[in-house]
């Protein structure tokens, strides 16, 4: 019993766990949780960056007619996944999880890949990590991570809120493309048809319901209970209903992840793709392409980990009284290194997930929770098939849940001075309109300097983020840029 409290004490001590109101009961809940979100990451991107055939109509090939094997990158995924999001909560000891960063690996997949070999592709991503890391060694990262002003700081929360409350719904299937979107003005519509109109999604409404309820009732445990709920019951219906699985084909069918028993429960992973890079791009497409592609990268690297974390690090209230996250030089360091590990891998750039928030919302606050999703990510390597008994719609609510706790920010943005009223809403609209955090804090930052310029406020504007509002012209340019070039 003695040995059992030292260990105790010895894991409160090093993680800060009472320090911080936390406990570690709901350490464990809260990496659970979060594992539970993120886990679809693992299914998702072998499909972007990996093709199950090269003869496939949808196979991502690169210059070569080569593809990445789904398996092999369900593999690195999951792996990477779990010995980063471990690390950073060793080191940073924050409840951040990190995996493949989404809207990184698309970019490597459709941009990048098809002008060199896929070891080229990823020798770049490589690159792009090193650099980042240069950066915060430097101490560039963390001085503009703290130059960014408050109010910013909140919309940029508020904005990954609408951002995870989108993907969720998407994720869903409650918010689809319209078919024939090129000849309507209406992009997206509820549903199908205007209507819920399948059986996953009604999981998904019922399952935000009961949760909903959970957390207004002060439930512990509520946004896992309501997963867990949403997981069961999805595993009935489809049993009385025979949805079936979507595969592109089916509208109506489970998205990610299906809910029944797989005919196999344990698989060993295929890791032959770790190690399989080369920076042999310099001499397969000329040397400003090169470097354009490498800037896309170390910007949307560099601002999505500084804005996932600013967001959860508030949602989490570790931000200081001088509004800094305590020690982001190491949370940004090991985020840079798992550029660089994603990269090397061939799993494409690891970074911070806005998925963290369900953890946090469960009462994680410390880097324990870290480890215990780590550890389900490197568990999962083996039982692919059975964590993707889970479907998409069982996990959705959580994120939908997450984003109305962090609207909660909102408060702190006086919307009553324009100058920060105009760049806090750009911030938070633009992110969940395009798909991408780096793009919301791009437009904020920009139109922030430009307001505080005009407006005879010039002082109010740390020098850093004239830099940075600058790199973010070029940013958005990077097409022109490159036409002009070529």
């Amino acid at each position: 019993m003695a040995d059992t409290d030292t260990r105790r004490n010895t894991l409160d001590r090093f993680f800060k766990i009472s320090e911080r109101g936390s406990t570690t009961g709901r350490e464990i809940r809260g990496g659970l949780v979060t594992f539970v979100t993120m886990a679809y990451i693992v299914v998702l991107n072998p499909l972007i960056i990996g093709s199950f055939a090269a003869d496939s109509p949808s196979a991502h090939r690169d210059i070569l007619g080569d593809i990445l094997p789904v398996s092999q990158v369900a593999a690195v995924t999951a792996l990477v996944a779990g010995v980063m999001t471990i690390l950073f909560g060793m080191i940073a000891n924050y409840p951040f999880a990190l995996a493949t960063g989404l809207g990184i690996n698309s970019l490597v997949a459709v941009t990048i890949a098809p002008q060199m070999t896929w070891p080229e592709a990823m020798g770049l991503v490589v690159l792009n990590g090193l650099i980042v890391m240069v950066l915060v060694l430097t101490g560039v990262r963390t001085a503009v991570f703290n130059a960014v002003p408050h109010q910013l700081k909140a919309a940029i929360a508020v904005g990954i809120g609408l951002f995870i409350t989108l993907i969720g719904l998407v994720d869903a299937g409650f918010v689809r493309r319209i078919p024939d979107a090129a000849n309507t003005t209406v992009p997206v519509g509820l549903g199908i048809s205007g209507s819920i109109a399948s059986w996953p999604t009604l999981v998904f409404v019922i399952g935000l319901l009961v949760t909903g309820i959970l957390v207004a009732k002060r439930v512990k445990g509520a946004i896992l209970i309501g997963v867990l709920f949403s997981t069961v019951f999805s595993i009935v219906l489809e049993a009385i209903v025979k949805a079936g699985p979507s595969a592109g084909v089916n509208p109506k069918g489970w998205n990610l992840g299906y809910p029944a028993m797989p005919d196999q429960v344990f698989d060993l992973p295929d890791l032959s793709l770790l190690g399989d890079f080369s920076f042999g791009a310099w001499s397969r497409v000329p040397a400003i392409t090169a470097a354009l592609l490498v800037f896309t990268l170390v910007l949307t690297d560099f601002f999505d980990s500084v804005g996932t974390m600013t967001g959860l690090g508030k949602e989490a209230g570790l931000i200081d009284k001088q509004d800094q996250l305590p020690g982001v030089g190491k949370a940004l360091f090991v985020d840079s290194l798992g550029a660089v590990a994603g990269g090397a891998a061939s799993s494409s750039s690891n970074t911070v997930y806005i998925e963290s928030a369900s953890g946090i919302a469960e009462g994680a606050r410390t880097g324990l929770a870290n480890v215990v999703t780590g550890l389900l990510f490197i568990i999962a390597m083996f039982f692919t098939p059975l964590y993707q008994v889970v479907p998409v719609e069982a996990a959705a609510p959580a994120l939908v849940v997450v984003g109305v706790l962090m609207m909660a920010q909102i408060k702190e943005i006086d919307f009553d001075d324009f100058s920060i009223a105009l760049p806090a809403f750009l911030t938070i609209v633009v992110m969940p309109f395009t798909y991408s955090i780096a793009n919301g804090i791009g437009a904020g930052f920009i139109s922030f300097v430009i307001l505080r310029l005009v407006s005879g406020r010039a002082r109010t504007i740390h020098p850093l983020m004239w830099v940075v509002a600058v790199a973010f012209v070029a940013y958005f340019a990077v097409g022109p840029i490159q036409a002009a070039i070529g």
